[in-house]
């Protein structure tokens, strides 16, 4: 696939993917979906892509789905509202895009540059880490535009940022500030303009030059679908399994052998070849692995 919409480019270890579309402030199209859905496979596939870092080229992350197509934008088909059937039931553009990025095997950095508003601010949540520019402004728009919160938000945002903080923002869908997004939890940190993306490139540097590949990928579907376990138990159980699997494997050996030589570790293992079968995947994810 050709990208139009998006940039996708790696070095360091680290992929960028860039929504391009400056002149309509990234606004998302179906186009943009297809090409997300890609960029997110291309980083799975490549190991050497250790962390994904999001952001939007010129002064918006994402105004949101484009409607420039006029009122019936979320009912008509081939707009940024149509819903895609999977095994019969309707999906909202926006949720595959979102529900890609939860099983990524590569931790995903938002690096959100400016306005984040509608499928721009839902799409950031299945993402492991959102900082944000001062200029930043994010908004839960979808009851001001007569519909509802999608991309799978109904069930990230609540163990984001609470129930309560989360209901304010959908109910009034009012456009907000960096400062409250960082006060609410929705983000991490927030930068200068000009410091964004070097901190985001300095978390995903980290990242690539200190950890396992195989145990970060294993980390991150751990956390995310630890958020629905039944108890601790059921969690625990989990973690054993993984600690079995990969407690002898040669990372493992790698990453003790190096902490006691004093040395940094040089991880042998890759995703592609390596992930243990005990690594959890969503099962009601039509997209899932």
């Amino acid at each position: 696939m050709v990208f139009t919409e998006i940039g996708y480019q790696v070095a360091d270890r680290v992929a960028t993917v860039t929504l391009r579309r400056p002149e309509r402030l990234n606004a998302f199209t179906l186009t943009m979906r297809a090409e997300l859905i890609e960029a997110f496979d291309r980083a799975d596939a490549d190991d050497d892509v250790r962390a994904v870092v999001v952001t939007g080229e010129g002064r918006a992350f994402c105004a949101g789905a484009d409607l420039s197509g006029g009122g019936d934008t979320f009912g008509r088909r081939g707009e940024p509202g149509e819903r895609e059937r999977v095994n019969g039931a309707p999906r909202d553009g926006g949720g595959t895009v979102a529900l890609r990025i939860a099983r990524s095997l590569k931790p995903v950095i938002g690096a959100i540059n400016g306005p984040a508003v509608g499928v721009g601010v839902t799409m950031t949540l299945p993402m492991d880490v959102r900082l944000a520019a001062d200029t930043a402004r994010f908004g839960f728009v979808f009851a001001r535009r007569g519909i509802v919160t999608e991309a799978a938000s109904s069930w990230f945002l609540p163990r984001i940022v609470g129930i309560a903080q989360a209901m304010e923002w959908a109910a009034t869908g009012r456009i907000f500030p960096a400062s409250e997004a960082l006060e609410g939890r929705l983000v991490s940190r927030v930068y200068p303009a000009d410091e964004l993306l070097p901190a985001a490139y300095a978390l995903a540097r980290e990242i690539a030059a200190n950890t396992s590949a195989v145990s970060v990928a294993a980390v991150r579907r751990l956390m995310w679908s630890g958020l629905s376990a039944a108890s601790p138990w059921e969690a625990h159980a989990a973690d054993s399994r993984l600690m079995t699997e990969l407690g002898g494997a040669p990372d493992a050996v790698e990453g003790v052998t190096a902490f006691l030589k004093k040395r940094p570790a040089e991880f042998p293992m890759t995703v592609s070849q390596d992930l243990p079968p005990g690594v959890p995947s969503w099962p009601d994810d039509p997209y899932g692995v």
